[in-house]
């Protein structure tokens, strides 16, 4: 059975490389993540534009929760992924710790966090954490796919 092509692959999201970056995981790195993040998101917007407004914010809201979770709670380095998917981005952040993430109590009166596990599990269609096997190292991966 024959199948007939379905479009100009030229301008498909496949032709966007993947971007990895790397940091020390300090403060500082969740800025260089969020840069990171927008570069990224430029270069896919040339060739697939958002299909609303929000999903670039949203993108770049995840990458900074998750980037500032593994400068807090992660000693030492973590490493960011980035790579279109046929209807969105998939962001997978590598820390050093294998605890995962859990909510937290959110009180917005005292100033305190506790609301960025939250968002993660509202703005991603998908949101998984792989801890590393035994002799892998340590850390963990967070997966999150988001609309594009």
């Amino acid at each position: 059975m024959a199948t007939e092509p379905r479009g100009n692959d030229a301008l498909s999201s496949w032709a966007i490389p993947s971007r990895t970056a790397r940091f020390g995981g300090e403060p500082q790195d969740v800025t260089g993540a969020r840069l990171a993040t927008e570069e990224f998101l430029r270069e896919l917007a040339h060739t697939v534009p958002p299909t609303a407004p929000e999903c670039w914010h949203d993108i770049v809201l995840i990458v900074t929760e998750l980037s500032a979770n593994a400068v807090q709670y992660a000693p030492g380095p973590f490493e960011l992924r980035l790579r279109p998917t046929f209807d969105g981005v998939h962001v997978t952040l590598h820390d050093t710790n294998s605890t995962p993430p859990s909510p937290r109590p959110f009180h917005p009166d005292s100033g305190g966090g506790g609301i960025g596990w939250y968002l993660v599990h509202t703005l991603c269609s998908q949101v998984s954490v792989v801890p590393n096997e035994a002799g892998q190292g340590e850390g963990k991966d967070v997966h999150v796919f988001l609309p594009w």
